[in-house]
């Protein structure tokens, strides 16, 4: 397959990246960017390929769109290269832990000499600031969920476990944070010439999104405890287990709550009296008769059977969906939710997420899934100036790597 050619679609047509981000959060802000028309370039290390290459089908989807090429970034040679590779960019995002880029000798400060309108994004688990004992940590998801107290409200109650919400929440989250607040410093930064660094701290990212968890923890000193699928007030299970598999319930909103009583037969009941919005742990008899109904109308009935019932009262519910049954979902069909491309790598057909959210304008693309190790950078370094003999010389002196070692 040819170079990427320059990318005609989206919203993001005018935007210029270079990724030297690598496994989830960095690159899946990076990706967002790509599947919006965006000229994203990543760059692997010469020394070790991105590690996320060890699941080929997810980096089909997780990196398609970007040009991918190689380079060897804190030597001499691969900051000129680096540096030709910004003269024309809007933004850089690097993932490697705090205050890596600068013992390189690539502050920000140096970066802006480049270009002094650049973005700078640095992704790492800890930040660029704080306590010098934490910025060169080692950090992946599990870690952001265990050090930003995420982890300690995810799981059933004690003796099992805390969980890790699956799969990469932390990075997921990181990765969104990034794109908004990078785009944002790109709007001001055409506006006034003048560049920013942005710091996203994986935890922080994480202990941002904890609403009245956190709240109620620094002002009130309750930690909430693991209570599995339960939320803070309700008294429902929510995972109910039906007669041939498992559906999940929110019982929430007067009126769908005021169906589910008289269904039940409780609408003559004291306790059932007045507008019930949900049903709590602080009206334990209501509660008591409330879920005895429940949790046995579904083990006499078929999740087909419960969601038909409750559905049509405006009851919030969904069938724990699993992949075969996503694939045959009316829902899922008609809005396209999926989408095959050619993979570069295999030439197999490849499925996967249609790009998300959805511009009724300027939609997005896939124009072809992740790259191969250094597929573009011949063609992206003859773009920015470099003849072939210079090329040449890159790969012999290891600045570039094709992979042929």
């Amino acid at each position: 397959m040819s170079p990427l050619p320059p990318p005609k679609f989206g919203n993001l047509q005018n935007l210029k990246v270079i990724n030297a981000s690598s496994v989830v959060a960095g690159p899946f802000m990076c990706e967002l960017f790509a599947e919006q028309g965006a000229d994203v370039i990543q760059v692997e290390s010469t020394l070790v390929p991105d590690m996320y290459r060890l699941w080929p089908q997810s980096w089909s989807m997780e990196r398609r769109n970007q040009r991918s090429m190689t380079l060897n970034i804190p030597t001499p040679q691969g900051k000129e290269v680096l540096f030709r590779l910004l003269a024309d960019a809007d933004m850089l995002v690097e993932s490697s832990r705090g205050g890596t880029w600068a013992s390189w000798g690539l502050t920000d400060e140096v970066l802006w000499q480049v270009k002094p309108d650049l973005v700078i994004v640095h992704v790492s688990g800890f930040g660029q600031t704080g306590d010098p004992g934490y910025l060169r940590r080692a950090s992946f998801d599990s870690i952001g969920q265990a050090f930003s107290g995420y982890m300690a409200i995810n799981g059933f109650p004690d003796p099992l476990p805390p969980y890790v919400t699956k799969p990469y929440t932390g990075d997921f989250i990181a990765g969104l944070f990034g794109a908004w607040s990078s785009l944002a410093a790109v709007i001001r930064a055409r506006e006034t010439g003048v560049g920013e660094s942005i710091d996203v701290a994986q935890f922080e990212s994480i202990v941002r999104l904890q609403a009245s968890y956190l709240t109620d923890g620094l002002n009130k000193g309750k930690q909430a405890p693991r209570m599995g699928n339960l939320d803070t007030v309700g008294a429902c299970q929510g995972t109910q287990q039906c007669r041939d598999g498992w559906i999940f319930i929110a019982v929430g909103g007067a009126k769908a709550v005021r169906g589910m009583i008289e269904f039940f037969g409780l609408g003559d009941d004291p306790d059932f009296q007045g507008t019930i919005q949900s049903i709590t742990r602080n009206f334990p008899e209501r509660a008591r008769k409330f879920t005895e109904k429940l949790d046995q109308f579904c083990l006499d009935h078929t999740v087909a059977e419960v969601e038909a019932t409750f559905a049509p009262m405006g009851v919030a519910l969904s069938p724990i969906m699993t992949y075969q049954m996503m694939l045959e979902n009316s829902h899922y069909q008609q809005r396209g939710v999926f989408e095959s491309w050619q993979d570069i790598q295999t030439g197999e057909e490849m499925l996967g997420a249609t790009p998300v959210p959805r511009f009724a304008n300027n939609p997005s693309r896939t124009v072809r899934g992740g790259a191969p190790y250094d597929f573009d950078t011949r063609s992206v370094l003859t773009e920015h100036g470099f003849s072939d003999e210079h090329i040449d010389e890159l790969y012999q002196l290891g600045i570039l790597n094709n992979g042929a070692k």
